[in-house]
């Protein structure tokens, strides 16, 4: 590793601490390291950092020479992290100085750690496929930043209305969806949105989409698994105008009159799992599985 990208949002910066020793193991190892543009501002602005380091902007200021890229936050800092690499296949460590960190897995007290871990070699790519969308008529808001890692998610707008979205799978009709909206998810977006609707956790590795509905009016719509080959296209009914389009957290408003097109990206996003990390530990972690209060024994 010779060159590193930083990206955090505003409120990382309550997390000086974990700052400055991400960048006093860099500078240890002589890694040459660049912060996003934003992010870097309000360092110096607050004293954390001397204005003397490099910055970017943008996804147009990166580069495949750069060997990583650090996230200090959650997982919507990761998620955002995203827009920056697109296709550049730079990958990712995310440090978690949020809350849940499905993405963002690297634990405040084990920074330097995970980071020889990688420095030695010591860790595993996991490729995570994203969707892409296409509209007819095309939508201005989403012909660049047209991906999300996560999901895309369907939504009503400030009715109580329900929405009709009639779905279908490589030309195929499967049904008409009566709900507040539909999700289609990746293996990475199961742990989010999808996972409250009780759509299925998958693992990163599976080569699988959801589509959960949200709050269905008929009730025996479940959500349903289908291969990550399958292309699937959406038409809204709805009283309203408009309806909302959400991908990941980036939101647009779309008439109604929209045809939607969703399909898997030709390009990944690899993110890093250290030695002393895995999927199922942060699973067992994160979602208390196996916990149980009767086997407490301070209380």
């Amino acid at each position: 590793m010779k060159k590193a990208a930083i990206y955090a949002q505003s409120y990382a910066i309550s997390s000086e601490a974990e700052i400055l020793k991400l960048l006093n193991v860099l500078e240890k190892n002589n890694i040459e390291f660049c912060i996003e543009n934003k992010f870097y501002k309000l360092l110096i602005q607050q004293k954390v950092l001397e204005d003397k380091h490099t910055c970017f902007k943008s996804f147009d200021d990166l580069d495949n020479t750069y060997d990583i890229m650090f996230t200090i936050g959650g997982d919507g800092t990761f998620l955002r992290s995203v827009t920056h690499i697109r296709d550049l296949n730079i990958p990712i460590l995310g440090i978690n100085t949020g809350r849940l960190g499905f993405l963002a897995t690297v634990p405040k007290d084990a920074i330097e750690e995970s980071i020889n871990h990688v420095l030695n070699g010591e860790y595993t790519l996991q490729e995570r496929f994203l969707l892409t969308i296409k509209t007819e008529p095309s939508i201005k808001d989403l012909k660049e930043l047209d991906f999300a890692l996560n999901e895309v998610t369907i939504a009503k707008k400030n009715t109580t209305s329900m929405i009709g979205v009639k779905t279908y799978l490589n030309n195929e009709y499967l049904t008409n969806y009566w709900a507040d909206g539909l999700i289609i998810s990746t293996p990475t977006g199961s742990t989010g949105y999808s996972l409250s609707c009780n759509g299925p956790v998958i693992l990163p590795d599976s080569k699988n989409m959801v589509v959960t509905p949200i709050a269905p009016h008929n009730l025996n719509a479940r959500p349903i698994v289908i291969s990550d080959e399958t292309k699937i296209q959406l038409e809204v009914d709805s009283r309203e105008k408009s309806y909302l389009i959400s991908l990941d957290s980036r939101v647009t408003t779309v008439p109604k009159n929209t045809k939607i097109f969703i399909e898997k990206t030709s390009y990944t996003i690899k993110s890093i799992l250290p030695k002393n990390q895995s999927f199922l530990k942060t699973l067992r972690s994160k979602l208390l599985w196996g916990e149980d209060i009767r086997n407490k024994t301070n209380l």
